[in-house]
């Protein structure tokens, strides 16, 4: 039986984006990025939702309306286009970063990464201080990081006897 402690692979100072994983110390410290970026996606859907809606109806209402609303009408193509434009690049970013928009409603994302041999996720949403819940791929239970996973405590707790 394997006495040494679960922990995730890549746990070192090391990132291991190269090979589509993270460790945990990297996934933090890419977090202030991936929190601005989250920010964007969500901000930009919104910004689309809202802008379709404002669409929708002056196209139901185009036959009767005054010249500003007309104007207003054309000018939201241009809108929509830009916010779609955002939205995409900051999806892209994301990606790039090999990171995974899980949940867009919520900002929920997973930093891929592997525990006990299996393929998992730390987990982070929008709104949350820190990245402090991990789940394996194919659940959707999140659990807390323990903190013995955290760089340098389980040596430090190993040689105090």
């Amino acid at each position: 039986m394997n006495s040494s402690p679960k922990r995730p692979s890549g746990s070192s100072e090391k990132s291991r984006r190269k090979s589509g994983t993270l460790d945990l110390s990297t996934a933090r410290q890419m977090l202030p990025l991936v929190r601005s970026i989250v920010a964007d996606i969500v901000d930009s859907k919104k910004t689309l939702h809202d802008l379709g809606q404002e669409q929708d109806q002056l196209d139901r209402d185009r036959r009767k309306l005054e010249w500003a609303a007309r104007d207003r009408r054309y000018s939201l193509r241009e809108e929509v286009a830009k916010a779609e434009q955002n939205y995409g690049k900051a999806l892209t970013e994301l990606d790039d970063l090999g990171v995974a928009l899980v949940d867009l409603s919520n900002g929920r994302v997973d930093f891929p990464t592997r525990i006990n041999g299996r393929s998992a996720a730390f987990s982070w949403q929008l709104g949350e201080e820190a990245v402090a819940h991990w789940r394996y791929a194919e659940e959707e239970q999140l659990r807390p990081i323990p903190s013995d996973w955290e760089p340098g405590v389980a040596l430090r707790s190993r040689s105090n006897p």
